[in-house]
């Protein structure tokens, strides 16, 4: 259960459902839309579409981990070890099975797909929160209109990350700390990222008891217990490896054989530079970096705008986890989905525009996602 949004007048409950149900239509209808491209292109090519949405790539290896477990020994095969993904998503899977046993990958699609909706209506009630009802139906139909937004309805990670993401800053900001904690504990357990949302929590709860401290007004239990609460989920899982694995730093040597580690950006420097110096780049590689490019000059006018502290810290603690690793270059548009807050600036400019310059600009940003998810999927040679 996600802690009740407020509606119009404060509310909670159906009122809530109803003020949020433009923002819930806009997103379904980019999506929707991004889904009959992507189908259509798939069928023209003999390409089986449930597979590549529900049994593809990381599909797969959510499905083996719901069906078999986790590896017990580290190894040394080179992107091979199943400890590097997190097991709430498996753990949703394994349950839903017993439900829906066939097709293969329903449930796991299932819960994106549901999970979407859920942090569509999220990222609405920041976004309504922090400018008003108009920006956070903008926000949430941007956020189904990135470029590769299809991995959002896709038997990814990535929607239930954003979902309990976009309710735990929610709460933050509406001062529900018990609540916080918890959904940052368990986005902990969806992602390796999940540790920025824990920081964001904690260190805001913290900087919240020092104001409280420092005018006399005393600490209150539900901002120590979601300070507590946020890492939890993240901690116990490395912690779970390493003792799976027989060494503290079981994880962390999982993670160096996916070649996941941190050079603080000089590899994505390198990568970028050599992309750029490229007569004829990949055309996918080149949207990545664009994704990149863009989501700094984002964080910088967010920054500007003086966005709430809990908001800044997450997406540049994402930002820096994101840039800083020298892994693999092509999915990092996808690990910033969960990244909204950077659209606000966006999202409070369109709400200001004038409705025919704000419906292009959506339409435009819908039809390139519906492009470039099909060409994501079909096109590129790779994971997305």
């Amino acid at each position: 259960m996600l802690p009740p949004p407020r509606g119009a007048r404060g509310t909670p409950g159906r009122s809530a459902l109803r003020h949020a149900s433009p923002a819930l239509l806009a997103y379904a209808a980019v999506r929707l839309l991004g889904v009959l491209v992507f189908a259509v292109w798939a069928r023209r090519e003999h390409r089986d579409v449930w597979h590549l949405l529900a049994e593809s790539w990381d599909c797969d290896w959510y499905l083996k981990i719901a069906d078999e477990g986790y590896a017990h020994t580290l190894g040394t095969q080179i992107d091979a070890n199943n400890l590097a993904f997190f097991p709430l998503h498996p753990l949703l899977i394994r349950a839903g099975s017993v439900i829906a046993p066939e097709p293969r990958g329903a449930v796991g699609l299932a819960v994106a797909v549901a999970c979407s909706f859920l942090a569509a209506w999220g990222i609405f009630a920041v976004g309504d929160h922090l400018y008003g009802r108009r920006a956070g139906v903008l926000l949430a139909a941007l956020w189904g209109s990135l470029p590769v937004a299809l991995v959002q309805w896709m038997g990814y990670t990535e929607s239930l990350f954003t979902a309990l993401t976009a309710w735990a800053l929610y709460a933050v900001l509406t001062g529900r700390w018990i609540w916080a904690g918890a959904l940052a504990a368990l986005a902990g357990l969806t992602r390796p990222t999940g540790v920025a949302l824990a920081a964001a929590v904690s260190l805001t709860a913290l900087l919240t008891l020092w104001r409280r401290g420092r005018d006399g007004r005393g600490f209150p239990v539900r901002v120590v217990v979601g300070a507590l609460l946020a890492p939890l989920g993240w901690l116990s899982y490395v912690a779970w490896v390493g003792f799976r694995l027989g060494r503290w730093d079981g994880y962390f040597a999982v993670q160096k054989l996916w070649r996941n580690e941190w050079d603080g950006g000089v590899g994505t420097l390198r990568t970028v530079l050599d992309l750029l110096s490229v007569e004829r780049p990949q055309l996918f590689l080149m949207m990545v970096t664009a994704t990149l490019l863009g989501s700094l000059a984002l964080f910088v006018l967010s920054a500007a705008d003086r966005q709430p502290l809990p908001l800044l810290l997450f997406t540049g603690l994402l930002l820096l986890i994101v840039l800083g690793s020298k892994g693999v270059y092509f999915p990092r548009a996808r690990f910033l989905l969960p990244a909204f807050p950077l659209l606000l600036p966006l999202a409070a400019a369109l709400a200001r525009a004038r409705t025919h310059v704000t419906v292009t600009v959506l339409l435009a940003a819908a039809l390139t996602s519906a492009a470039f998810g099909g060409h994501m999927l079909l096109a590129w040679n790779g994971p997305p």
